[in-house]
């Protein structure tokens, strides 16, 4: 293995060979319920580089394994070989003029691809639950489909080009005519055996027509046999073959996609039936209709949302047995909506009900309505006890044989044991998934789990004649069962294929195509009780849904990988066992690069905030010393402000020796260039006018401006003042804090402590709440907000300037354009639009670049860790556009950060208020 390593060290940087064994772990996790530790992870950008890890891999006979997003449900994105993480330069994103085609690389998000769809009114065709986190290699590679995407507008039906590297290191790119007659040329041999396959199943009528009935249902189980009747050109075949392949035939490099109307007139309806048979009846009847989607949810699956907040109150009532259907219809204009909603609830008119079914197309209810469906999956996963892991599965059937399906599913449960399992999906294609909780600890409960699955797949294709995996790919779980759904000839048919494109199995082995009858009851994933600091973490399924919103993402681990290496080291710790350099690397990789945001919950379907986690962490790993110093710092909080204040002037007066950028070395990135001055408090003048209780944060206390009058302070209390404000300043406020600061440390208790000082002073400063308190950082804000638990209202400045100042003040719009960076606690908050409507009130073009969430600087890491900080701003240089006369955000630390690594002025939107309402009214003087 030594040799590998070296051979590949030669080939790439060293950062991006990986042979530690935390991340070797941590980053060989998928979504599935599967564990293989890859020898070697390593990361690639170009497809050189993918083919230089293929040919070292076959010169070592290492198999490979490539990983997108790694949200793979069924153990297609593991091994114990060669893992390949694709960088990002494989997130290319090229778009036709008119939207009508999009050429995209495997490593770009597919919601990120939708989102600059947008503007055209277009989309991709699949959207997978997952959609938000997967990446589209995955999405083609596992050909995966939706709720709405149904059969015509997955990755096959909607495929314009592919371009592809395959074993032998070569290239087919489709969409280039003279690449593909070079290769009719170089592959000859390839090309004529695909052609031979394609002959020999023309050529028998019964398998043409089992293949092409095998399709009409959504098909995920083996390769796209398909697409050997569905195209003449071999060249074509191929193309058509790597969708749905699963990395098993070569790597996906490009796909291009013929996009499908994104409409913006919807209208959904929650529909409630006596009976699951009557539900399904329903199905088939509105097939025939306009509708875009129809998911059904048993009963278990509205029982178990039922008491989740915004959940219609009648699902706590239902009658047992009683099915529901979410309906929507989408158009492009309102009056056609009209229509489609009039003919689907003719239709259903002709089916009993529990009630009358009523559409809305108001987007806050329909989200209500679609919370009820996005629910149940985590619903399970919450609840599950510790140590078990939640599986989710998919078939496919007529959508005729759909009821009788699901009462088989369910008479299964109840036979084995899964009492818990819920059935939900896509009724409009005979597409169910079913969730259930599992124990693999115990030989007996693997036992059980065996018996449940032989059992389950037979029924399935002898009575149905099932698609044992309608759109997560067939993966390891179902390996062994694919030639049970297809029978001997159309698997061989697959051998076949497998062994034309890759003769020596180097590609995934194991996955769709495996020998072993047990495949799927091996390497299962242990999942260790790992709770005992913060108990939500056991409910972390290991989806990988967090890992986009994560600032440390790619730079160390993400939420998912953190939880990966804390339940190895619960494991270790309760088995007496040492946590070794994994401990160490630890400490580094899991606490210190964390920036303990929290907007990994906001992407969880479990909700949990891995941050929570690391903060009591990092407490359990304080040491006595640390403790007093944190303790008496709390105590003495007027003092500790006075001190970091005299330590920035220190270092503004060093660099002004050195210069910043000598002195951040070092300082090892400690300083900041740009860093603000520290200035004294600002002082309110006006006695007369609204009283509003304004909390100088002490971020702003401490790093001021570069003059007192562009201090934070004197800017918010003469805004407030100019919209005729009298603003309250709490007594004795350099002694107060909100408790953040320390929070963040992991010193929960002088957190509390600080929290607990700071509401007596806003409750007498604002006479017992009788006056608004506002907050001039979002993270303390948030902070408070949580702490106070609705005892006394605290607002954010965001907030208090778009609902209470924008209609009191005169604004000059700048016509240069403006950053705007909307900082993770604003965004856990929901100020997203308030801050965005705020900046477009004072400025002609305002860009808020929505690939960039937190900043990473977290509170005091940017200064401890300012990799963290730059490897989070990484993607926002592209964003700034030409002109650009600063940029504008919410918190204090935030925008050191935001200036260090850009370039430009980042203060707080309320100097934006303060210009251009400055402006306005400098201007109507003249």
């Amino acid at each position: 293995m030594s040799a590998l390593i070296d051979a590949l060290h030669r080939r790439l940087p060293t950062e991006r060979v990986i042979t530690d064994e935390l991340r070797r772990l941590a980053y060989g996790t998928d979504g599935s319920f599967y564990r293989l530790i890859p020898e070697v992870v390593v990361v690639v950008h170009t497809e050189d580089e993918v083919r230089d890890v293929i040919q070292l891999a076959r010169s070592h006979a290492r198999p490979v394994t490539f990983r997108a997003a790694g949200t793979s449900l069924c153990g297609q994105a593991v091994t114990d070989g060669i893992l390949v993480l694709l960088g990002e330069g494989f997130a290319e994103c090229t778009i036709s003029p008119d939207g009508a085609a999009v050429r995209v690389g495997p490593s770009i998000v597919g919601a990120e691809v939708n989102r600059r769809l947008a503007p055209l009114g277009r989309k991709i065709g699949p959207d997978p639950a997952s959609i938000n986190a997967a990446k589209i290699g995955g999405i083609a590679a596992n050909n995966s489909s939706g709720m709405c995407c149904g059969t015509a507008q997955n990755s096959y039906n909607t495929l314009a080009a592919i371009r592809v590297l395959l074993a032998d290191g070569s290239v087919l790119d489709t969409a280039e005519a003279s690449n593909v007659q070079a290769f009719r040329q170089s592959h000859a041999g390839l090309l004529d055996g695909i052609a031979g396959l394609a002959a020999e199943i023309r050529a028998d009528h019964a398998l043409v027509h089992r293949i092409r009935a095998k399709y009409k249902i959504k098909n995920t189980t083996g390769y796209s046999l398909n697409a050997l009747v569905d195209y003449t050109d071999p060249v074509d075949i191929l193309a058509h073959l790597m969708i749905g392949s699963e990395g098993t035939l070569g790597f996906i490099s490009k796909v291009t996609y013929h996009t499908v109307p994104e409409y913006a007139h919807k209208a959904s309806c929650l529909v409630f039936f006596p009976t699951m048979d009557i539900a399904c009846q329903a199905v088939v009847g509105l097939k025939q209709q306009p509708v875009d989607a129809v998911e059904l949810l048993d009963r278990a699956s509205l029982r178990a949302v039922a008491h989740k907040p915004g959940m219609p109150p009648q699902l706590k009532t239902l009658d047992e047995g009683v099915t529901a259907l979410l309906i929507e219809t989408r158009a492009p204009d309102g009056a056609a909506l009209q229509g489609r909603i009039k003919a689907i609830l003719a239709e259903l008119g002709n089916y009993a009900l529990v009630e009358e079914p009523a559409f809305t197309t108001v987007p806050a209810e329909m989200e209500a309505l679609w919370n009820v469906r996005k629910g149940t999956f985590p619903a399970v996963g919450a609840v599950r006890k510790p140590g078990t892991t939640v599986i989710i599965e998919d078939v496919a059937v007529a959508v005729p044989d759909l009821a009788a399906c699901c009462l088989d599913l369910q008479h299964l449960f109840a036979k084995h044991g899964y009492h818990e399992a819920l059935i939900f999906g896509h009724a409009l294609e005979g597409n169910v998934h079913f969730v259930f909780t599992q124990d693999f600890g115990t030989e007996a409960e693997v036992a059980r789990y065996a018996a449940f699955m032989d059992e389950l797949c037979t029924v399935l294709v002898k009575k149905y004649d099932a698609s044992l995996k309608a759109e997560h790919g067939t993966g390891r779980n179902m390996a062994p069962f694919v030639e049970l759904e297809w029978g001997t000839q159309a698997y061989d048919l697959m051998r076949r294929i497998k062994t034309l494109f890759d003769p020596e199995s180097l590609l995934n082995p194991g996955v769709i195509i495996n020998d072993d009858a047990e495949a799927h009851l091996r390497h299962l994933k242990p999942m260790p009780a790992a709770g005992e600091l913060y108990a939500p973490v056991d409910r972390c399924i290991e989806c990988g849904f967090c890992e986009p919103q994560c600032p440390s993402h790619g730079l160390t681990l993400s939420p998912r990988q953190r939880i990966v290496g804390w339940r190895e080291l619960s494991r270790r710790k309760a088995n007496h066992e040492e946590p070794g350099q994994l401990g160490e690397d630890y400490l580094y990789m899991g606490l210190d690069t964390c920036a303990a945001c929290g907007l990994c919950s906001t992407a969880c379907p479990v909700g949990i905030e891995t941050g929570a986690l690391v903060r009591a962490a990092r407490g359990e790993q304080l040491s006595g010393v640390a403790r007093q110093l944190g303790q008496v710092a709390a105590n003495h909080f007027g003092a500790t402000q006075a001190l970091a204040r005299t330590a920035l002037k220190a270092g503004h007066l060093a660099a002004g020796l050195v210069g910043d950028t000598a002195l951040s070395k070092l300082t090892k990135g400690a300083w900041k260039p740009g860093m603000p001055h520290p200035q004294p408090l600002g002082r309110a003048s006006r006695t007369s006018g609204d009283k509003v209780v304004y909390f100088p944060t002490c971020a702003g206390r401490i790093f001021g401006a570069e003059s007192a009058e562009q201090a934070l302070s004197a800017t918010v209390i003469r805004v407030l003042e100019r919209a005729g404000y009298a603003p309250i300043i709490p007594d004795d406020v350099n002694s107060l804090c909100c408790g953040q600061s320390f929070s963040s440390k992991g010193m929960a208790s002088e957190a509390d402590q600080k929290s607990a000082a700071l509401e007596a002073a806003l409750l007498k400063a604002s006479d017992n709440g009788r006056y608004p308190i506002i907050m001039d950082a979002s993270a303390c804000t948030m902070r408070m907000k949580s702490f106070l638990e609705g005892r006394l209202q605290v607002l954010d400045l965001i907030e208090f300037a778009h609902d209470a100042l924008l209609p009191r003040l005169m604004l000059h719009k700048k016509e240069a354009p403006i950053m705007v960076h909307l900082n993770c606690s604003a965004r856990r908050m929901g100020f997203d639009q308030k801050l965005r409507l705020l900046a477009q009130a004072c400025a002609q073009d305002v860009v808020m670049p929505a690939e960039v969430k937190c900043c990473g600087f977290g509170g005091d890491r940017g200064f401890a860790v300012p990799e963290l900080n730059a490897h989070a701003l990484r993607k926002i240089h592209d964003a700034i556009p030409a002109g650009c006369c600063g940029g504008y955000s919410s918190n204090q630390t935030c925008e050191v950060g935001l200036t260090a690594n850009t370039g430009l002025t980042y203060r707080s939107i309320v100097h934006l208020l303060d210009e251009c309402s400055a402006e306005a009214a400098r201007m109507a003087t003249c």
